[in-house]
């Protein structure tokens, strides 16, 4: 199973677009907020058999897309939020703990518009940065694919746009 994770793509769809071109075809299409009214337009871009999972993000003012979704993807339960209501712009410590009270195996967030991949406590906490405005060091747009493997386990690479496979 391929799945492609974005977020905050804030409707600049010009690296969204090659992406998917790059990567496609994919099992599963996950953005985690702002969109900003692209969602309408995203299943139309994807290849017909994908499962699309989108959330609300701050700037997703009159979507009516979920504020969060609780997944499973193998194994794994999973937690999908924009991040803004755990105040992950200060830190992933309340994300976490929220994670971890619902019980939950993973949870993937946007907001930062900054990669983050972690692992700790058999909890994995990911952020696939931004496609069209990001902010960590060097300011690549960036995604993730996560592919699961026969046996149901994750393998989780971070990618920049322009960057060689």
């Amino acid at each position: 199973m391929k799945i492609l994770i974005v977020s905050d793509t804030h409707r600049k769809d010009d690296n969204l677009k090659m992406v998917l071109e790059e990567v496609k075809p994919i099992d599963m299409f996950i953005h985690l907020g702002d969109a900003e009214g692209s969602e309408q337009f995203i299943p139309e871009w994807l290849n017909p058999e994908c499962e699309v999972q989108m959330v609300r993000g701050n700037n997703d003012f009159f979507s009516d897309l979920d504020r969060e979704r609780e997944i499973r993807i193998g194994q794994y339960q999973v937690l999908l939020t924009h991040g803004h209501y755990y105040n992950v712009s200060l830190g992933t410590e309340t994300i976490k703990r929220e994670a971890v009270e619902r019980k939950v195996d993973m949870v993937m967030f946007g907001h930062t518009h900054r990669p983050c991949y972690e692992v700790k406590d058999d909890l994995v906490v990911l952020n696939p940065g931004s496609l069209s405005f990001p902010r960590q060091e060097g300011r690549k747009p960036s995604y993730m694919i996560m592919e699961l493997d026969e046996s149901g386990h994750i393998h989780v690479d971070l990618h920049y746009v322009g960057s060689e496979w």
